[in-house]
């Protein structure tokens, strides 16, 4: 098995910054690309961020600037963190991550989601 654990959403005030940590653990053989998406209310889960295994970044317009994702290979870990918070980036968070289990088997996981609001 393994899975994927978000943390570090919360409540912020316009302009604030937060971090947001996600760590795969379970039967992994290696990790592909990772990722973070977000998904408002009545809209689609879009993505925010995306990082190779070897580094190399991608992120959305509205983030360019604001957000940074980076990952730690060692400890199976990806991070965003996030500068210059409007409102307009409240929503639920998702960690994504294309795993190779030690089956050899490669698919996405998905967390569970954490929710970063940003309001005075």
């Amino acid at each position: 098995q393994v899975q994927l654990v978000e943390s570090g959403g919360g409540l912020v005030q316009p302009g604030g910054s937060l971090r947001l940590s996600c760590a795969a653990s379970g039967r992994i053989f290696s990790i592909n690309a990772m990722g973070w998406y977000r998904q408002a209310p009545g809209k689609p889960r879009e993505l925010v961020a995306t990082i190779t295994s070897g580094g190399s970044t991608n992120y959305a317009d509205s983030v360019k600037g604001r957000f940074t994702i980076s990952r730690d290979n060692a400890k199976n870990t990806v991070y965003l963190q996030m500068n210059s918070l409007k409102p307009e980036d409240t929503a639920v968070y998702y960690c994504n991550a294309a795993i190779l289990s030690t089956a050899f088997a490669l698919r996405d996981y998905w967390g569970q989601g954490t929710q970063v609001t940003v309001s005075s």
